[in-house]
């Protein structure tokens, strides 16, 4: 934030990065340990981190977010019509709109889908997400105005923007890329877990930046997280 209150070009463009990557880091690797439990032995913590990092920075709900991502994707990986393909499903665009351009409009859409699949859940989780959302949003929002002096709420906005849709397209393709093209199940004749999990997942090629904003668990060893999902990234890699 202090960064971005500099008059100077380098200064504010390595602000834009680092918040970006900061961005990334919380809320691919954050959320997605988070919503396993892997940040904290104690329950009633790890509950507190899910809701820190998948609604106050992610935008999204942590109970539809836990649900979709632990009991129907991990528990049914690559079953067809249940834990099948990848959570960016927009099959109506072109291949390149898919991969390079939609995945940049993911910071306005995540907080919309979160409203839409809360339909049906209590009233009082629906208050609390749209509560916490609002809370992640407008702090990052306050900070701008207050601390990196932005003048206008366009130019607050249009930042908020950029650093939350810099990573999207990596992430989209990481997300496709660690299930899709490998085998697929019926959910009548699935096979033992030992063979879908080998089967269906795929361990991608680890650097540096991949390793700090998705986590092993999500790149090296994607397989071995999903043989044991509670683990924590480093556990993963010692495995």
């Amino acid at each position: 934030f202090l960064l971005l209150s500099s008059s100077q070009i380098l200064w504010f463009s390595a602000g834009m990065l680092l918040m970006g990557v900061a961005h990334a880091v919380i809320t691919i690797k954050g959320t997605h340990l988070a919503s396993h439990g892997a940040l904290s032995e104690s329950q009633a913590w790890g509950k507190f981190w899910a809701v820190f990092f998948i609604e106050i920075c992610g935008s999204f709900s942590a109970q539809v977010g836990v649900q979709g991502h632990i009991k129907m994707h991990h528990a049914h990986t690559n079953v067809i019509g249940l834990g099948d393909s990848s959570v960016w499903k927009v099959p109506f665009l072109p291949r390149a709109v898919y991969l390079f351009i939609a995945p940049l409009a993911m910071p306005i859409i995540t907080p919309l889908v979160a409203l839409a699949h809360l339909k049906g859940h209590s009233l009082a989780l629906v208050v609390r997400t749209i509560l916490m959302v609002t809370l992640g949003l407008y702090s990052q929002y306050w900070l701008l105005i207050h601390v990196s002096g932005f003048l206008s709420a366009h130019s607050a906005l249009l930042c908020m923007l950029v650093c939350r849709a810099m990573f999207t397209v990596p992430y989209i393709h990481v997300n496709i890329f660690q299930h899709i093209g490998l085998h697929m199940f019926s959910p009548t004749r699935r096979p033992k877990r030992i063979y879908q999990m080998t089967h269906g997942v795929l361990n991608l090629p680890r650097n540096p930046l991949l390793d700090w904003i998705f986590g092993h668990s999500l790149i090296n060893c994607h397989v071995e997280h999903h043989l044991f999902p509670f683990l924590s990234d480093n556990m993963c890699l010692k495995v």
